[in-house]
């Protein structure tokens, strides 16, 4: 069993950053591949970004590429996910998640999901 605690979403103007962690526990074996998805009002939760926990992979949505970056912190178990340059079309609920596997993008393939944390950026 893993479980996963998104934490610092908020309120942030057009042109700000935010840094989302994401903290893991249980038994964090389980997984070697990281993600984060949003899911915006009216709209399906789509992928962002996703990382393979031990480094050298890394893939992120074409709406993101080069404002967002997904990190990791092996000692603390924790993802980060830095979010630059932010638009008010970032506004959305964030989730991590993880798997064990061979594939990044698709979402179906993750078991393990945190609850969520509300990420706004006004105009």
């Amino acid at each position: 069993q893993v479980q996963l605690v998104e934490s610092g979403g908020g309120l942030v103007q057009a042109g700000g950053s935010l840094r989302l962690s994401c903290a893991a526990s249980g038994r964090t074996f389980s997984m070697n591949i990281v993600g984060w998805f949003r899911q915006a009002p009216g709209k399906e939760r789509e992928f962002v970004a996703a990382a393979n926990w031990s480094g050298g992979n890394t893939y992120y949505a074409d709406s993101v590429k080069g404002r967002f970056t997904i990190s990791r912190d092996n000692a603390k178990n924790t993802v980060y996910l830095q979010m630059n340059s932010l638009k008010p079309e970032d506004t959305a609920v964030y989730y991590c998640a993880a798997k064990w596997g061979i594939t990044y993008l698709d979402q179906r393939s993750y078991n393990y999901w945190g609850q969520g944390t509300q990420v706004t950026v006004s105009s």
